[in-house]
């Protein structure tokens, strides 16, 4: 990718620097704590008990929501958005996935299981997760009302109308599928509980990736036609080799051309 042009702010001294530096961290510490009130807040939202027998074709056979716990009693469940008329996973989506397994070794040592769900044929998941390389556990959803449940997934009558309910809001779709993330919580009497689900921008703190670019002087640099979805974001294995810096010529090549 080409580094767009930086309009540059005020060169100063070092110690104007770190003057103006010191005022940032104070607003960064404000924006650290207050994300830890919201944390805590998050995690004392009520719980809805999952009444339904939700079945998932997995890699070993059909699986209930209860099963893909395993042996943890929290769940986490990316609704990874599969576009169907591409035949392939969502860029957006697969950017994030990226991530996913690095963390996925520290969830599983803290009572919490991992899975990404999608509304697509088992075999055709798994394919595009051998060309991605990915680890994590992906499972077909596509014979239950789960997407449709979990208002990820929209019915060729609610495009139709051109409102769908996402993202807890009434809202315009032109696709049958969005992504978003679920969380849910099983007892020791196997009652399975939703208590928690995001949708939009509120899986972008999963990506590492624009967390490094938020603290760089271009930022996210997302300013094509579709910056909404990140003009310059290519599935991993799309992007072109990085041009090899100029190598100046020696003596003998220089030779070579007289």
């Amino acid at each position: 990718m080409t580094s767009a042009a930086i309009e540059y702010p005020n060169v100063v001294s070092e110690e104007e620097w770190l003057s103006a530096r010191r005022e940032l961290l104070v607003k960064e510490k404000e924006l650290t704590r207050a994300r830890d009130r919201l944390s805590e807040e998050r995690r004392k939202l009520p719980w809805v008990r999952v009444e339904k027998n939700y079945i998932f074709e997995t890699v070993d056979g059909k699986k209930n929501l209860a099963e893909l716990f395993g042996s943890n009693s929290q769940l986490i469940l990316y609704h990874f958005m599969w576009r169907h008329e591409l035949g392939e996973g969502c860029v957006g989506c697969s950017f994030l996935s990226d991530h996913i397994d690095g963390a996925n070794l520290h969830l599983a040592h803290h009572d919490v299981s991992f899975v990404v769900a999608s509304r697509a044929p088992l075999w055709i998941l798994q394919a595009f997760k051998e060309r991605m390389g990915w680890k994590f556990s992906w499972v077909s959803s596509q014979n239950s009302d789960f997407n449709f449940d979990y208002h990820v997934s929209f019915t060729p009558k609610q495009l139709a109308s051109g409102q769908v309910y996402y993202n807890y809001e009434t809202t315009k779709a032109s696709i049958d599928e969005l992504p978003g993330t679920s969380v849910f919580y099983k007892n020791q009497t196997g009652e399975i509980f939703h208590t928690y689900s995001s949708y939009a921008r509120g899986g972008e703190d999963a990506i590492g990736a624009y967390m490094f670019l938020d603290i760089t002087p271009l930022g996210r640099n997302e300013n094509g036609p579709r910056a909404d979805m990140g003009d310059w974001l290519k599935h991993h294995d799309r992007y072109e080799p990085m041009p090899s810096p100029a190598t100046p010529a020696c003596c003998s090549s220089l030779e070579a051309r007289h």
